[in-house]
C-alpha cells in the first residue's frame, strides 16, 4: 500500500493542492472506521480516553502523525515518487535505532554493517542530486529535507504508538489519529478544486483514503504482534515497489528519477541495508 501511494498522490496533485489531498486521506479513513468500530463494539477501552496521561500520549502521537503527513506530501510535491520512498526508508532505520535506545533491543555487529550499507545506498541513490542539496539548495533539495523530517516525525509517532498499544487496541488509536489529522487539515483545504477532478482522480482520492486506513491499520496490528525491528524489515521493501511501477508504467503527472548503475546499486543498498539492520539480530 505504501509502495504505490506516492504514485497516486502525484496524480491527484495535478489538480488538488497538497493540503486538500491530505485532508481526504485522513477524512475518508475516519468516516469509514468510526461507524465500523461502533457497530462492532471495538471501542472496549474508550473509558481510558479520560485518563490525562493517555490522552496526552494520544494527542502527541496524533500530532506527530499529522506532521508526518504534511511534511511527506510537501516533500513529495517537490521531488519524485521514487525519491520520496527511498528517503522515507530513514523512518524504519531510525525506528530500529529507537528500539535500541528506548525498547532496549540489541544491535549485532552485522546490523551495524547493514546500517552502514543503508547510509551508503542513500548517498549513491541521490548522488546525481548532490548539487541540488549541497551546492545550490533548490526546490528538490528542500523537498528531500522535508522528507527526512517526515521520517523523524514518523518515528516519534511509532514509538508512542508502541507504548499506546499496551492500553488500547490498534483500531482505537487509529480512530483518534485519523480524526486529529482530518480536523487539522480541514481549515486549510480548498474544496473548490474538487469540481476539476477527473473520474480517475476521484478514484485515486478514494484509494488514498483507503490506503491510509489499511496501511496504518496493518502497521498498528503488526506492532501488537511483533517487535519494531521485524516490522521495519517489511517496510523496507516499499521503494522496490515504487521504483518498479514508476520505471515500467507511465503515469500522468509522475516523473521518473533518472536511473543509472550507481542509483540502481544505491537503491539496492538502501533496501538490503535496511533489511539486514532489521533482521540480523544477536541470538543471545
Amino acid at each position: 500500500m505504501w509502495g504505490v501511494l506516492p504514485i497516486a498522490l502525484k496524480s491527484i496533485m495535478q489538480t488538488l493542492d497538497p493540503v486538500t489531498t491530505t485532508f481526504f486521506r485522513f477524512a475518508i479513513a475516519a468516516v469509514i472506521i468510526t461507524p465500523y468500530l461502533i457497530a462492532r463494539n471495538k471501542l472496549v477501552n474508550k473509558h481510558k480516553f479520560s485518563s490525562p496521561n493517555l490522552f496526552l500520549q494520544l494527542l502527541c502521537a496524533g500530532i506527530l502523525l499529522t506532521a508526518n503527513y504534511a511534511l511527506y506530501i510537501f516533500g513529495l510535491e517537490r521531488t519524485t515518487a521514487e525519491a520520496a520512498q527511498v528517503m522515507m526508508q530513514l523512518a524504519p532505520v531510525l525506528l530500529l535505532l529507537s528500539g535500541v535506545w528506548i525498547f532496549k533491543e540489541r544491535f549485532s555487529p552485522v546490523q551495524w554493517i547493514g546500517f552502514a550499507t543503508f547510509v551508503s545506498g542513500l548517498l549513491m541513490f541521490f548522488s546525481p542530486r548532490f548539487d541540488d542539496i549541497f551546492t545550490h539548495l533548490n526546490d528538490y533539495g528542500i523537498g528531500l529535507l522535508m522528507l527526512a523530517s517526515a521520517a523523524i516525525t514518523w518515528v516519534g509517532y511509532a514509538v508512542i504508538q508502541k507504548l499506546l498499544i499496551k492500553e488500547f487496541n490498534a483500531e482505537e488509536t487509529m480512530l483518534v489519529f485519523y480524526w486529529i489529522g482530518a480536523l487539522a487539515f480541514l481549515p486549510f483545504s480548498n474544496f473548490a478544486l474538487l469540481a476539476d477532478l477527473t473520474l480517475l482522480q476521484w478514484t485515486l482520492v478514494i484509494f488514498c483514503g483507503l490506503n491510509t486506513l489499511i496501511a496504518y491499520g496493518c502497521f498498528s496490528e503488526a506492532l501488537m504482534h511483533t517487535e519494531a525491528s521485524r516490522v521495519s524489515a517489511v517496510i523496507a521493501m516499499t521503494p522496490l515497489i515504487t521504483v518498479f511501477f514508476v520505471q515500467s508504467v507511465p503515469f500522468a503527472g509522475v516523473v521518473a528519477e533518472p536511473i543509472g548503475l550507481v542509483t540502481i546499486i544505491g537503491a539496492a543498498c538502501v533496501v538490503s541495508g535496511s533489511v539486514v539492520t532489521a533482521t540480523m539480530k544477536n541470538k543471545t
